[in-house]
């Protein structure tokens, strides 16, 4: 089962685990606090009258837990690292929160919090997060948070009961899981404690069994369409099975005035944000490729992007590559590529190529949360091979984008299409929220280096 969260389809073990830690958290201060002061519990309202109410900081300091464990990826149902690779992620978004909370804390006087009890309590949470780690993955496979659903994709939020063969329609499934209705659709699915129903049938002008769906509905059990579904457990639009009717009567794809507003808005706080932190590492990067490759060769390259409805524009980054990388033409990127440089290897591990491009976000030309901008040339060979692909310029393109989180670097038409049904989902759900939860993520991609190339 999923809940709906900044614009994300959020399995509901991952939603409880959140509050879980966030409410660890909230109490390793008040731990921290009482361990510091050497003071018991029944003592507490004593202290809070020398120190001031705590609970204040304790929610400031749990609410940063929170966020930082989701930008290290911890909350993301996508995320297979293994037990190592938690800890190091866990021990990572705990020292951002200890830097985080004393910058806070910097800012609001009111809300001091001494070096000594943010250390316990950073301390504590490491414990406490790490024993709810190990609890939910002895939970998280139980039946418990799962839905009982008929048809299979990602199964860690749903168990798949069965699977009903629908008049006229090619079995593709094996023998042994196909149910029985014995013409009553609505009975079976009480019987197996059915939550939903997913409708994958290819032709639905014959055969369609609208009475026990409507039968199932009534009885309170979801009956949802395959892309819908696909959609929510995967976080993509599935092109394959994707009808244009479904795009124009479903939800979503909002592009009214006051997103248009609030969108702009973001992208030139986020980009002003940016430059301000960021200036001094722009400032070495240019030093870096200069040394590399003389003084007299250019450190930020433009390149012709395709932007929104079609327009072309210059991207700007940070050269990473030989400047006769592309005497021969257009050409994808390859793993280890041989064109790219020292200095441009390391600056595209850590994704420091793209910072030029904030001043194409000033200029408009792009978003900083969007589709990443392809070249003309292959948006044109993509157009013709791809369904929908020209559906992504309906936004502005962007610096980071869903598709990034979710898929790693493309270099491929089979990668373009895989990278296309992430970005159809963010165009569908995006919304303000999803922008800011999209860019908190991005941290986990450019420390780990995800999907670099």
């Amino acid at each position: 089962m999923r809940i709906r969260v900044l614009g994300q389809h959020v399995p509901v073990s991952l939603g409880v685990l959140a509050l879980i830690e966030g409410a660890l958290a909230f109490l390793a201060l008040y731990g921290a606090v009482l361990i510091r002061f050497e003071t018991p519990l029944s003592h507490l309202s004593n202290l809070e009258r020398e120190l001031g109410p705590l609970w204040p900081r304790a929610l400031v300091f749990a609410a940063v837990v929170v966020i930082c464990l989701l930008a290290f990826g911890l909350y993301s149902a996508r995320q297979r690292a293994q037990i190592g690779g938690v800890i190091v992620r866990v021990l990572a978004a705990l020292a951002v929160t200890s830097g985080a909370v004393a910058a806070v804390f910097y800012l609001f006087p009111g809300l001091h919090l001494w070096r000594g009890v943010l250390a316990l309590a950073v301390v504590l949470v490491v414990a406490g997060v790490l024993a709810s780690r190990a609890a939910f993955e002895r939970t998280v496979d139980q039946d418990i948070f799962k839905r009982r659903v008929r048809r299979a994709t990602d199964r860690r939020a749903f168990t798949v009961a069965g699977f009903v063969e629908s008049p006229g329609e090619e079995t593709t499934v094996p023998a042994e899981r196909l149910l029985d209705p014995a013409g009553d659709l609505c009975g079976l699915c009480e019987r197996l404690d059915v939550n939903e129903v997913v409708v994958a049938m290819d032709d639905r002008r014959r055969g369609f069994p609208i009475r026990d769906l409507l039968e199932c509905r009534l009885a309170g059990i979801d009956v949802t369409e395959l892309v819908t579904f696909l959609e929510r457990e995967t976080g993509r639009v599935q092109v394959d099975v994707l009808n244009p009717s479904w795009m124009i009567f479903g939800q979503g794809f909002r592009r009214d005035p006051l997103r248009l507003l609030t969108s702009r808005t973001f992208d030139v706080l986020a980009s002003v944000a940016v430059l301000l932190v960021a200036a001094p590492l722009m400032l070495l990067t240019v030093i870096a490729i200069k040394l590399e490759d003389g003084w007299r060769a250019p450190a930020i390259y433009s390149q012709e992007r395709v932007g929104l409805h079609g327009r072309i524009f210059k991207v700007l980054k940070f050269r990473s590559m030989r400047r006769d990388a592309e005497l021969n033409g257009a050409q994808w990127a390859e793993r280890k590529d041989p064109r790219i440089t020292r200095v441009g290897s390391a600056i595209r591990k850590l994704r420091v190529d793209e910072l030029p491009q904030v001043f194409n976000v000033l200029r408009g030309q792009m978003s900083f949360v969007g589709p990443r901008p392809e070249r003309p040339e292959f948006v044109a060979q993509l157009s013709e091979k791809i369904p929908y692909y020209v559906q992504r310029l309906s936004v502005k393109p962007g610096i980071t984008g869903w598709a990034q989180l979710c898929y790693p670097y493309g270099s491929s038409e089979q990668d373009a299409l895989e990278k296309l049904q992430y970005d159809l989902y963010y165009i569908k759900n995006n919304s303000l929220l999803f922008d800011l939860a999209i860019l908190i993520q991005t941290a986990e991609v450019v420390l780990f280096g995800k999907g670099a190339r």
